[in-house]
């Protein structure tokens, strides 16, 4: 009679290896000026409880206030050594898109593994009044004035969060490297096509020589500087002068 025998197998033991985080602070230098574009506190307001009628006295006044415009279009931080901020996820969001353009990542892994644990990054430089010429958002694509703030020099510094291993942070120097040249921040930027506005260097803390030069300068342009620029506003360029002329002209006319 045959005897059955029974061979034992080794036990396979499934191994977790636990996710580590790391975190890595780096200094953005804009190589293009920035435009801020924030949505004004009217456009949240009529989107809250509805845009009404005018008043009389509101059908008189000129179309826009490029000043009150100018200072809308900011992002604020309430402390710190700078009261400009901007919103961290745009950071986050310019890292995803170059990773479209960086091998071996994709948007969906980069927006997964990248954290950013500020609301707002800090913003160094002293914004300026512009007025440009646009086209809106409707089907004719009608012309209009929009005023913004515009940095000529600025200079930003951000923190970033992210999984180990599955990221280290020469990866994401590279990462935000790419981000800067491809897609830049702010309005009118790199990634949209038009503008190259918006795009910048990054660097550690450890910069020497010509950057660290250039780092020093642009920071010395802080929430002081920046409060007296908001409260008297410098045109950024010629035709921004040509037009506050023309509003300020038009104001004097209408109070007469």
């Amino acid at each position: 009679m045959a005897t059955k025998t029974t061979t034992s197998k080794a036990e396979e033991v499934l191994q977790i290896d636990a996710l580590k985080r790391g975190v890595i602070t780096l200094r953005m230098i804009g190589q293009t000026p920035f435009y801020f574009n924030a949505m004004s506190l009217k456009a949240k307001r009529d989107l809250t409880i509805g845009g009404g009628r005018k008043t009389a006295a509101e059908k008189a006044n000129i179309k826009h206030n490029p000043e009150q415009e100018f200072r809308d279009s900011v992002y604020k931080l309430e402390t710190g050594p700078t009261l400009l901020g901007f919103p961290a996820p745009g950071v986050k969001g310019a890292m995803a898109t170059a990773a479209l353009e960086t091998n071996g990542l994709n948007k969906t892994t980069v927006n997964r593994l990248i954290f950013m644990p500020e609301q707002k990054i800090k913003i160094w430089g002293a914004p300026k009044l512009k007025m440009d010429v646009v086209r809106s958002a409707d089907m004719n694509k009608t012309p209009d004035v929009r005023t913004r703030a515009f940095l000529p020099e600025w200079c930003a510094e951000v923190q970033i969060a992210f999984v180990m291993p599955k990221l280290y942070p020469n990866a994401i120097v590279s990462l935000l490297a790419n981000a800067g040249m491809i897609v830049g921040l702010g309005d009118f930027r790199q990634e949209k096509g038009r503008g190259s506005y918006g795009t910048f260097s990054v660097h550690g803390s450890d910069m020497q020589g010509e950057e660290a030069e250039i780092w020093e300068h642009i920071t010395s342009q802080g929430r002081d500087a920046q409060i007296a620029s908001l409260e008297e506003p410098e045109c950024a360029d010629e035709e921004t002068r040509e037009l506050m002329a023309i509003v300020r002209q038009e104001r004097m006319r209408r109070a007469a």
